[in-house]
């Protein structure tokens, strides 16, 4: 099975953006509630990564899932009081099926009101493409 990444914008400042310490931004509370869930639960199998931005200001707090040969999701306002759980959730459904696209209906409800852009997986670049 591929790793699972989930990206969390640490430079997210909610909606609106309010000017606050980057430790005590919505998005860095996001990342901090994430990577204590997981080690709680003892989960290995999600590397959590922080983003500095991923472009999302508008629909901020954010987050990503990506795996190798698989699509990304990119998922929008998150509140790090109540969503932590549901990225979490979404990142093991998307682990959890071979090309990251668990049935829409099992996802959590934010995320399928959520999704900002769903990304195809890179193909790896023919011997061709290489040489030019």
């Amino acid at each position: 099975m591929t790793t699972t990444i989930l990206y969390v914008c640490v430079t997210c400042r909610g909606t609106p953006p309010v000017d606050t310490p980057a430790n005590l931004r919505p998005g860095a509370r996001l990342l901090a509630e994430v990577e204590k869930r997981l080690a709680a639960d003892g989960d290995k199998s999600i590397d959590v990564v922080p983003a500095n931005c991923l472009s999302n200001c508008p629909r901020g707090c954010s987050a990503a899932v990506s795996g190798s040969g698989k699509w990304t999701y990119v998922i929008g306002d998150l509140d790090p009081d109540r969503h932590a759980g549901d990225i979490i959730d979404f990142a093991r459904q998307h682990r959890a099926h071979e090309q990251g696209v668990p049935e829409w209906r099992d996802r959590p409800e934010h995320v399928r009101k959520h999704t900002i852009a769903r990304v195809p997986p890179v193909k790896p670049a023919t011997q061709s493409q290489e040489q030019s």
